[in-house]
């Protein structure tokens, strides 16, 4: 009976025109102190240098930061929109940058380089990790495919794990939306 009502359910939910997406709980919760990483800039300002830390650099500004594990079409427009929502709020010093996460880093970058080219990512610094399992005690769940955090003074507000075909008009806008919370 159970099977039944979650298929009738799915049915429903598909025949409305909308499917509930499910969130994945991936990364830090919301209070957390975000700890410091180093990463390798493939587009940002500091590209032809060695590996630093952004969250280190941005201190106690508004961040935003994508991990992901793929610069996949979904995740280069996610970053365009929140790339927009930096630029728009540079005069309340927001920033944020994009983590590839990937076993080998020098392979992914080629992949950033051209989502920033063909987007026009410009103020979000797209770069790479060494790991699929992300920077340590930032609890990046294995089973999302991007995990969006944002923070200001050094704790987190927003936190949510997603799966690439989560991303879409609807959850970019309510990310967008949710940049709100570390501007207030």
């Amino acid at each position: 009976m159970k099977k039944f009502f979650a298929a009738f359910v799915a049915v429903l939910a598909i025949s409305a025109g909308f499917v509930v997406a499910a969130e994945i709980q991936s990364g830090l919760e919301k209070g957390k102190g975000v700890p410091a990483f180093d990463v390798k800039d493939v587009t940002g300002p500091h590209k032809d240098g060695e590996e630093l830390c952004y969250r280190c650099r941005y201190g106690n500004q508004p961040v935003i930061s994508i991990f992901a594990k793929e610069m996949t079409e979904e995740v280069a427009q996610l970053s365009k929109e929140l790339d927009n929502v930096v630029a728009k709020n540079r005069d309340q010093k927001m920033a944020g940058f994009v983590v590839l996460m990937s076993e080998d880093p020098a392979k992914a970058a080629p992949a950033l380089t051209a989502a920033a080219q063909k987007y026009k990512i410009s103020q979000m610094p797209l770069t790479t990790f060494k790991g699929t399992k992300g920077p340590s005690g930032y609890k990046i769940n294995a089973d999302a495919d991007v995990t969006v955090m944002m923070w200001v003074d050094g704790k987190v507000k927003v936190s949510h794990g997603m799966n690439k075909a989560d991303i879409n008009k609807e959850s970019i806008a309510k990310l967008v939306g949710e940049t709100k919370a570390i501007l207030e």
